[in-house]
C-alpha cells in the first residue's frame, strides 16, 4: 500500500516515534526512533498489528482508530508507553489520517512522543518553586533574578547564603543550566551528609590501595563534574583538611586523588551554598579565611519566606495545582490562609511544599480548611513560632531575637512534641534528617 512511496528519508526526519498502518492496524512503515523505541526493526514488525508493536496502557488501539478512520479525524491521547528497555514513560499519541492523491483512505500515522522530559521538567518546576522568580513579587528575589544572566554568563565561584529551604540548590542548578557550561554535568555535593572519612574519597577520588577495600580507581566528584560545574551545599560544614584541598582547586586548576602523588587536572565552576554565617566562622577558626574570600567572588542572598510574605499565596497556589496532578483543585478557606500567613516557615519555602503536600493527602480533593493542616500549625499561639520571636521562658513579652535564638527554641519545642524522636521532629520541621543533625550540632543542643 506505501510501497510506491519513499518514506524513510521523510519518516526518519521526524524527531519521534512514528508508525504507519493499514486499515486492518497492521504496521506498514516505521521509522529509526520507532525502532529505537520498541526495539524491534521494521522487517521484523511489518503485518503486525499495532496492538503487538506499541505496548501502552491505551491499548486496544481500535477504539482510537474508529475516529480516524471512520470519520477522518487526528486523535490525541496521553498515556503511557513501555520502552526496550522495559520501562514505562508518558507518551502523547497522536493517530491521523493518511490519504492518498485520490483521497482513497490509506490507513493511519502514528505518532508517540516521549513526555519524560516534559514530565521531568514539571517535577523540576515544584521543586524550582524554592527558587523561582515568576512566583514572587518581592523586590529582593527580582532582583536576583535580574541578576541572573550576569551569574551565568561567568565562570566566578558564586556563593549563595540563606536560611535552610530557601531554594539555593534550585538558583545554583538555575546559573547552571543556563551558562555555557549547561551541556556538561552539575554534580551536587552534601557537605552535611557527607562523614569526613568518605568526603575526601568522594570529591577527590582515589588510587587503588590508598586504603583498605581501595581495589579500583575512583575518579571522584571533580572529575565527573569536569567542564560542568560542582555545587558545595552547606560548605560551612565542609572539614578543616578538605578545605585545603579545595583551595587549590581554585588556585591552580588541580588536585591529587586520595593515595596518589599525580596530579589531575580539572575545569570546573564551583558554587557553593550555605544556611550559616561563615564571617563568624572565619573568626572563630572553623572555616579558612582565604577560602571564604575565594569563594566569595559573587555573593547573593535568598530571602527568607517571613521576608517575602507577599509571595505565600503564589507559592500556595503553584503547589496545590502541581499536586493536584490535573484533578480538580481544591482552595483554601480564609481561616486557613489566614493561619499560614501567620506562620513563620522556619523551613522556608520547602517547609510549606511539604505542609500543603500533608494538607491535599488529607483534604482528598475537598476544600481544605484549618483543621487540614499540619497539627503543629493549630497549636496554641504562644507556642508556635513567629519571625524574630522565640516563645518560652524568658521571652514571654515577645522580645526580638537573633534568628538562631528563634530556630533553636523552635528545634527544642519540636523535639519536645515528638517525645526525643529524630525523624519525627525532622518532619514536623519541614527538614530532612540530615538537616536536624547538622542543626543539633550547630546549636549544641
Amino acid at each position: 500500500m506505501f510501497q510506491d512511496v519513499d518514506l524513510s528519508v521523510f519518516l526518519d526526519g521526524i524527531p519521534h516515534a512514528v508508525l504507519l498502518v493499514d486499515p486492518a492496524l497492521s504496521v506498514r512503515a516505521m521509522n529509526r526512533q520507532g525502532e529505537a523505541m520498541t526495539g524491534r526493526s521494521l522487517k521484523e514488525v511489518a503485518g503486525i498489528g499495532a496492538d503487538f508493536v506499541i505496548r501502552s496502557n491505551l491499548r486496544p488501539f481500535s477504539r482510537f482508530f474508529k475516529a480516524v478512520l471512520e470519520d477522518r479525524q487526528t486523535v490525541s491521547q496521553e498515556g503511557n508507553v513501555l520502552d526496550r528497555n522495559r520501562k514505562i514513560a508518558p507518551a502523547r499519541f497522536t493517530i491521523s489520517p493518511v490519504e492518498g492523491r485520490d483521497g482513497d483512505l490509506l490507513g493511519a500515522m502514528v505518532v508517540v512522543e516521549d513526555l519524560s522530559h516534559t514530565a521531568y521538567l514539571e517535577e523540576e518546576r515544584a521543586h524550582m518553586g524554592e527558587f523561582d522568580a515568576e512566583l514572587s513579587l518581592n523586590p529582593k528575589m527580582r532582583e536576583i533574578a535580574e541578576k541572573m544572566p550576569v551569574f551565568a554568563a561567568t565562570d566566578a565561584s558564586l556563593l549563595i547564603e540563606g536560611e535552610t529551604g530557601t531554594g539555593k540548590g534550585s538558583l545554583a542548578e538555575t546559573v547552571h543550566k543556563a551558562s555555557k557550561r549547561a551541556g556538561y554535568p552539575y554534580i551536587k555535593v552534601n557537605c552535611a551528609a557527607l562523614p569526613e572519612s568518605l568526603l575526601e574519597s568522594e570529591l577527590f577520588g582515589h588510587a587503588p590501595g590508598a586504603f583498605a577495600g581501595a581495589e579500583r580507581v575512583r575518579q571522584g566528584m571533580l572529575r565527573l563534574a569536569d567542564h560542568g560545574t560542582i555545587f558545595f551545599n552547606e560548605i560551612g560544614d565542609m572539614p578543616l583538611s578538605m578545605q585545603a584541598k579545595l583551595l587549590s582547586v581554585l588556585d591552580d586548576g588541580e588536585f591529587s586523588p586520595l593515595g596518589s602523588t599525580r596530579k589531575v587536572a580539572v575545569d570546573v565552576r564551583i558554587i557553593a551554598a550555605t544556611s550559616r554565617d561563615l564571617k563568624a566562622l572565619v573568626e572563630e577558626g572553623l572555616f579558612r579565611e582565604d577560602l571564604y574570600y575565594r569563594l566569595n567572588v559573587l555573593r547573593l542572598r535568598l530571602p527568607s519566606l517571613r521576608e517575602r510574605q507577599e509571595d505565600i499565596p503564589l507559592l500556595i497556589d503553584h503547589f496545590i495545582r502541581h499536586f493536584s496532578k490535573g484533578a480538580a483543585t481544591p482552595q483554601l478557606d480564609s481561616e486557613a490562609l489566614g493561619e499560614l500567613k501567620a506562620y513563620s516557615f522556619p523551613g522556608n519555602v520547602r517547609e510549606l511544599r511539604n505542609m500543603l503536600e500533608h494538607t491535599l493527602i488529607l483534604s482528598q480533593g475537598e476544600s481544605i480548611t484549618k483543621e487540614h493542616l499540619p497539627e503543629y500549625l493549630r497549636s496554641p499561639e504562644s507556642l508556635r513560632p513567629h519571625a524574630g520571636v522565640a516563645p518560652g521562658p524568658g521571652n514571654a513579652g515577645g522580645k526580638a531575637l537573633r534568628w538562631d535564638d528563634v530556630e533553636k527554641e523552635m528545634i527544642i519545642d519540636a523535639l519536645r512534641e515528638a517525645r526525643g524522636k529524630k525523624n519525627e521532629a525532622a518532619k514536623k520541621l519541614g527538614w530532612a534528617r540530615s538537616t536536624l543533625y547538622r542543626k543539633l550540632r550547630q546549636h549544641g543542643i
